[in-house]
This record gives C-alpha cells, structure tokens and sequence, in this order.
C-alpha cells in the first residue's frame, strides 16, 4: 500500500468566512423533501417577485390621491423592502432577502433593464429632438453642464467630509450625469394630469427633457467606457463610437430593407418578432464586448428600428411583460442596495443638507440662468427648473452601474436615491401651483353669436389626414376673412400615438424648410403647412399656425378641446368620421374618430361644427351658394350668426329657411310623452326658445333688407315627411354647403320622428338626414353646436330673451332679403318673412 500524504494546506484562507448555501434551483418531490421550502432559488424568487409586485401596486394606488407618477412608488417600494425598513428586520432578512439569492436576482434585474432600454429607444423620436425650440435647447443646454458642474464639485465634497476617503474619483461621472437627466416619459404624465401638456411652459419643459433623456444614454455610456475600462480607455471609446456609427451605416438601412421586403398587411409573425429580439440580445452581447453594457446595444437596436408599424407591435408584445413583471426586481435591487442608516449615522449633517438643498435646486438655478440671454419669464423659468427635478429609471440605472462599478459606495449612492425620491416628489406639487395661475387668463369669446363684426374670430381646424385639407380650407375660404373682421386658424394634425412617438405637441414653423427624409407624418405635416400657407397668402385678414398633436385616440378629444381652451378659440371644426367614395357613398375611415368627435362635442370649452364633404371640395375651393336650415334652438342660432357671416361676401348668397310646424303639429306634440320627444341633456324651455329665436331671427331680417344676396323663408308644415320633403327639393338649387345646427335645445314635431332612426346621432336628425339620404348634386354639410355653459343659473343653460342684446354683439350687416317665392316650396305653404 501507498503511504499515506499529508494535505496540502492553503494558509491564506484560514480564518476566513466562507458562505455556503446550497444550488438547488427547484424541488423534485415536494416539501416533504426538506424543511425549507424557500431553499431552492427558483421558488425563492417567484416569492420575490410577487411581493415586489404588490408592495409596488399598493404603493400605487396609495399614491394616486397625491397625482404622484408611478416612478414614486416603484422607487419608494424598492426602499421600503430594503434594509431600510422591512430589512431591518433579521427574520424577513434572511427568509426572504438572504445574501445567496442575489445569484438569481441581480441577473434578472439587468435583464429587465436591457428590454427596458429596447423600449427606450423603440419609442425614442430622434427627430423630435430637431424640432425643439430654441427656448427649450438653451434650457437642456444650461441643464446639462450646471447641473452637471455643481453635482462634480458637491461629490468631492462629500466625499471629502465622508468616513470613507479611499473611494475611486470617477464617482463625479455618476452624480454628475444623475444630476442631468429629466425623466421626459414621467414628465409628461405629470403635465398631462395638470392639464399643462400644450401650455408654452409645458412645451419648453418637454423640449429640453426630451434632450436630456438622449443625452443620459452618452453619459452612461462614457461612464461605462472610463470606469469599465481603465486601461484601454480609449480603444472602448473608439470602439463604441463606431458601434453607433455602425449602427446608422449599416444597421438601420438593412432593417429597413428587410421590412420593405415584408409584405404590406400580412403583419408580424412570432418568428420576426423573435428574430428581432435575437437582433436586440446581439447587439447587447457586442456593447458588452466593448465595455459597456448589453443595455447600451439594446438601446441602440430599439432605436434603429425605422417601421412605426413594427414599433407598435413591439412594444404592444412585450411592455406589460417588462414593465409590469421584470423591471419589479430591479427596483427592488436597487432598494437593497440602499441604506439610509449609513446617510444618518455616518454623515456631517451640514455637509449633508447643504449637498439635498444644492441638488434639489440646482435645475432651478440653470433655468433662471436662462433669462439672462431670452426673453424667457421668471416665473415660468422657476416652474421648468422644477419640473426638470423629474427623474425616471434611467437615474437608477446609472447610479446603480457607478455603484457596481465601484465609483459609488453605499453611502453616495444611497444619498442619491434619496435625493432622486425628494425631487421628484416635490415636481407635483410645484406644478399644482402654477395651474391656477395659468387659468386666470379670461375666456369669454366662445361661440361665433358673442363675436364682434370688427373682432377676429379664431378658429381650431382639426385635421386627420390630408383628405381633410381641402374640404377644410374651401369652409375657412367661405368664412368671409376682411380686414376688419380678420381671421385667425388654428390647424392642428391629429396623429395617432404609435411607435417611439411620445404625446406631444409640436408648432410648426411655415417658413421653416421640413426634413430632408422626412417620415410619412412628417410629409403630411409638409402637406399640411403648406396649404393653409398658400390660404393664408391668398386671403386678406387671415393668420394660420399649424400645430401636431401625437396622442392616443383615447385621450385625443381631452387634447382638442385643451388645445382649443390654450388658443382661445370661438369655434373648434372637426371632420366626420366617414368620407365621400367615387361611387358616392359614405364610408367609415376609422371608428376611433367618431369617439374623438363625440368626446369634443361633449366637452368642447366653445362651439363646434362638425364638417362633411360629399364631394364638392373635389372639384370646387369655394361655396357660393349656401343653404341654411333654421328649426330652432341655440344650434340653429350659432349655425345662422355662422351664416351670416358668410353672407357679407358679395360672391355669396345664401338662403335662409325656418321650418315651423303647424297648429295641428303643434297639438299633436303636446300629446307625447316628454320622455319621448327630448333626446338631449340639456334643460329645454320652450317658451324661452321661442322668444330667443324670434328675437334673433328679428335682428337678422331687419339687418338683411337692403340687399339681394339673402333669401328669407318660413315653411308651415304638418309633419316630418313634408319636412323630408322639402328638404330634398332643395337640391334642385344645387346648393354648396348646407349649415344646420345640431338640435340640442330644441323640441319641433317635424324632427321627433327623425330623432329614433338617427344613423349617426352626433350630427342630429337633420345632419344625419343630409348624411345619409341619397342627393343628386354634390355640396358639403357642415352641423353646428352651441357653446352654453352649464348650470349657470337654476333657470337652465338657456339665456332668456331679456338678458340678451343682440345689437350690441353683433353688428348689422348691410345685405338684402329677396321675397322672391323659392320655386321648389310651391306645394308647401310660405309664410311671408315680413309678419
């Protein structure tokens, strides 16, 4: 037999703690098998996992009072199941957060933020970046290197005064960029739920976070490259930057060739979408290589992708997935990364409240920086530093990377996150404060009845697609613009949210050449520009601006009518849902309109028209001959003070026809039910709106006698088919557009019936009548609404007669009503207009 050897001993590990715990990444045979079942790694993490996923949501709702972003919570979640608070507690610790189970949760939450960094740059808009204003660039300029500048000098400070004097000075790197960056997605929510998305402030503090969140990502990036990579710092750089430069040579060009060998309308099969997220993981696997981190690559695939379409479905597969489910973990790593106790116990308190007060303000202080070279407001200056406090998970990930990095101890990074977590929370309620502020500006012009002959009308154009354009303008066209009655147009592109666009408002520059490839939304906008500037050129007191508003179709009628309040506007006109065919008919373009038009009429902060061409902007860019429908109400009011107004063009003529139901009628109406006649929710007073009507209409005669351009008729009629009838015979005229209001407000017999079959009830049953019935000539139809406030008395919404002084809101207008017998009305009974 061998004779037996002494072991080898290693002497340099005696005396040392080695952690043991064991590999078990799931249970075989069930909990009988050992006492533990929190042991294996997989089941262990599914119960990380799931508190992670409460606490957060709790944290969510709890906040929601407060209008905090979700950031908040998700951040303040991942503290309180730290050793901050829960970790405290030894038992919770250890069953819960033990040290082994990094091994699997580390490695989850870096995965999360690599999908997480795909999104980014999925729905990142580079080009937006090229339309911020100068305003907005001055402040993301003077909000990336004071900032960064004060948060150096604050680190080697702190670090100078800190118990732990042996940390590694590339730490400034990461504060410094922490400092920097707005988060441009959380901002936004927090403007939206403050109704300051489309304000001028709103716009400023949205531009130059939009800037800063690009930047962040060449921050990171460098960090990476100096702190990864001591000794090959340059050659990680120049490798990086040919990465990018790579990726728009030669990445973007063959992604968009492949997408333009798809075929258009099949969509996107399960095999493309997973070759594009093993696209993604390349990518990450080549940034990593160069010493960085896979999360810079994935950014950068995301932001190479150039089909919106394919954005969208991406982002549709795969967000809830990661924002709801993965990117948990890593807020909950970087809660266990911090430590309150070390800020508390091992730091100068002066040191430590002059470093919270000089990061909380400094964004404050570039932004009043700024007014020194603009004509930039003080206090809006105070309020976009504010909101430049604003911080979202790309603050986390770098102050994470500096600490796993080692530039970053526990107790500068712990500071930070709780400095990012104060911020933050303090943006709601600065922005709370200006909101009253910016709403004490008066509106009072709301409906075209209150305007001034001599007073400029302003008007929202919307727009959905460039078939809108055309049927627009020949309206604007008729609108009778002078001089002294000028005109003021608002045209705003509506455009669907999709892809890496972000909810924005964007005014357009006329004079400004567009891109040199511009996208398809970008060539509409072109399109756009261009027409109502050729408009504005041809036409004599007209001034347009063109704005784009990028929102979800859910959300796109509250940014109308917000856009509508910003511009103070005295109409808002809206195209219909379906559009003319060559065949004739009306087809459905897209449902999702009809909703936005019906959320505008509900809660338009002035009147609206809705607009519908039947093909006569196809072949004419005026109407000269107009027909205006007069049953009652304050619709019909507004659509006649419309009218009206249109008349003063001597190449105009319009005729007016009041519908009146006779004595019979009457009777017969007075049998139904209430409930059956009123399908309106405004408060209806009849006799008010009798005398209304026949004060208004009597302004309307005697301002119109003494000229041949207006027509005056009043038809007696017994039911709805002779109304139905008349109207068709009224084509024979081959009117250009007809003006009718909407119906609310008003109670006639000759439209009760017509009210049950209405096809579309937004444009009320005599819109829809000239919708839907089949006409020989082509004309354009455009149904009015009245702006009436709501509850403004106990009486109704309705004015009554004596409290209103036509005379003194409307100057008379010189033209002539002709008595001349309408040939078509021969078999109904006239009314001559002078009784």
């Amino acid at each position: 037999m061998a004779s037996s050897q002494p072991m080898a001993v290693d002497i340099s590990k005696l005396n040392k703690t080695i952690l043991c715990y064991a590999e078990t990444i799931y249970r075989f045979n069930g909990v009988w098998e050992g006492p533990d079942p929190l042991t294996p790694l997989i089941s262990l993490f599914l119960i990380q996992l799931t508190l992670s996923m409460c606490v957060i949501q709790l944290l969510v709702y709890g906040l929601k009072p407060f209008n905090h972003p979700p950031f908040v919570a998700e951040l303040l979640g991942g503290i309180i199941l730290g050793p901050s608070a829960f970790g405290r507690i030894n038992g919770y610790r250890k069953l819960i957060f033990p040290n082994y189970s990094f091994k699997v949760l580390e490695p989850m939450a870096h995965l999360a933020i690599v999908f997480y960094a795909f999104l980014v740059g999925l729905k990142m808009d580079v080009r937006a970046i090229l339309r911020t204003g100068p305003k907005a660039v001055k402040v993301a300029v003077s909000g990336t290197i004071i900032p960064f500048l004060v948060g150096t000098g604050l680190y080697f400070i702190f670090l100078k005064n800190s118990n732990d004097n042996k940390q590694e000075r590339n730490g400034f790197l990461f504060w410094g960029a922490s400092l920097t960056i707005t988060g441009f997605s959380v901002l936004i929510k927090i403007l939206d739920k403050q109704q300051l998305l489309h304000t001028d402030m709103g716009k400023t503090a949205m531009g130059a976070a939009l800037i800063h969140d690009m930047s962040a990502w060449a921050f990171l990036a460098l960090a990476f490259s100096i702190t990864g990579s001591s000794e090959n710092i340059t050659l990680s750089l120049i490798g990086n930057i040919a990465f990018v430069a790579c990726c728009f040579k030669f990445l973007r060009p063959a992604l968009r060739w492949i997408i333009r060998k798809t075929p258009e309308g099949q969509g996107y099969s399960e095999f493309y979408i997973c070759a594009i997220l093993m696209g993604m993981a390349l990518c990450g696997v080549v940034s990593d290589a160069l010493g960085t981190h896979p999360m810079i690559g994935a950014f950068m695939f995301g932001l190479m992708i150039p089909n919106e379409v394919l954005e969208a479905t991406l982002v549709d597969k795969i967000e809830d997935f990661v924002v709801g489910i993965l990117m948990p973990v890593y807020f909950v790593v970087c809660g266990l990364r911090t430590n309150i106790d070390v800020i508390v116990f091992q730091t100068n308190w002066f040191v430590l409240g002059l470093v919270i007060i000089t990061i909380c303000s400094v964004k404050i202080l570039s932004s009043v920086l700024v007014t020194f070279f603009s004509d930039f407001p003080m206090k809006e200056a105070i309020l976009v530093g504010a909101l430049g406090n604003t911080k979202s998970v790309m603050v986390l990930i770098i102050l994470e990377a500096g600490q796993i990095q080692g530039a970053l101890n526990t107790q500068t990074y712990s500071l930070m996150v709780v400095a990012v977590l104060v911020m933050t929370m303090l943006v709601t309620p600065a922005a709370i404060w200006y909101r009253p502020i910016h709403n004490t500006v008066p509106y009072k012009r709301r409906t075209i009845q209150q305007a001034k002959a001599e007073e400029e009308l302003r008007i929202l154009a919307c727009i959905y697609n460039t078939r809108n354009v055309p049927t627009m303008i020949n309206l604007l066209r008729t609108s009778n613009s002078t001089p002294r009655s000028p005109i003021t147009v608002f045209a705003l592109q509506l455009v669907e949210l999709v892809g890496r666009a972000s909810a924005m408002l964007v005014v357009h520059n006329a004079r400004k050449a567009g891109p040199r490839n511009p996208s398809h939304i970008e060539a509409q906008a072109d399109q756009i520009i261009s027409a109502f500037d050729n408009y504005e050129l041809r036409s004599e007191g007209v001034r347009t601006e063109t704005l784009t508003a990028r929102c979800a179709y859910s959300t796109m009628d509250d940014d109308i009518c917000s856009v509508a309040k910003d511009k103070r506007a005295s109409f808002i006109i809206i195209p219909f849902h379906r559009q003319h065919t060559i065949d004739g008919e009306m087809e459905d373009i897209n449902p999702s309109i009809r909703s936005v038009n019906e959320g505008v009429l509900e809660n338009a902060p002035c009147s609206v028209g809705i607009l519908i061409d039947r093909g006569f902007a196809e072949s004419h860019d005026h109407a000269r001959n107009i027909a205006m429908l007069y049953f009652g109400g304050p619709d019909d009011r507004e659509a006649l003070a419309y009218a009206w107004r249109m008349s003063d063009d001597n190449c105009v003529r319009l005729t007016v026809v009041r519908f009146v139901p006779s004595t019979d009628a009457e009777e017969v109406l007075d049998s139904i039910e209430p409930a059956e006649t009123i399908h309106v929710s405004l408060h209806i007073d009849t006799e008010r709106e009798k005398l209304l009507d026949d004060d208004y209409l009597s302004k309307f005669k005697t301002a119109t006698t003494n000229g041949d351009s207006i027509n005056y008729y009043e038809l007696v009629l017994h039911d709805e088919e002779e109304m139905i009838k008349a109207i068709k015979s009224m084509d024979e005229n081959n009117h250009d557009l007809y003006i009718v209001g909407r119906g609310r407000g008003m109670v006639s017999p000759l439209t009760t019936g017509l009210a049950d079959w209405c096809d579309c009830p937004e444009l009320g049953p005599i819109g829809d009548l000239l919708v839907t019935s089949e006409f020989e000539s082509t004309f354009s139809v455009l149904i009015v609404q009245q702006y009436i406030k709501q509850n403004k008395s106990s009486g109704g919404s309705i004015r009554s007669s004596s409290s209103v002084n036509y005379r003194d809101e409307i100057a008379m207008r010189h033209s002539v009503s002709d008595s001349e017998v309408y040939d078509s009305f021969s078999s109904l009974r006239i009314r001559d207009h002078d009784n």
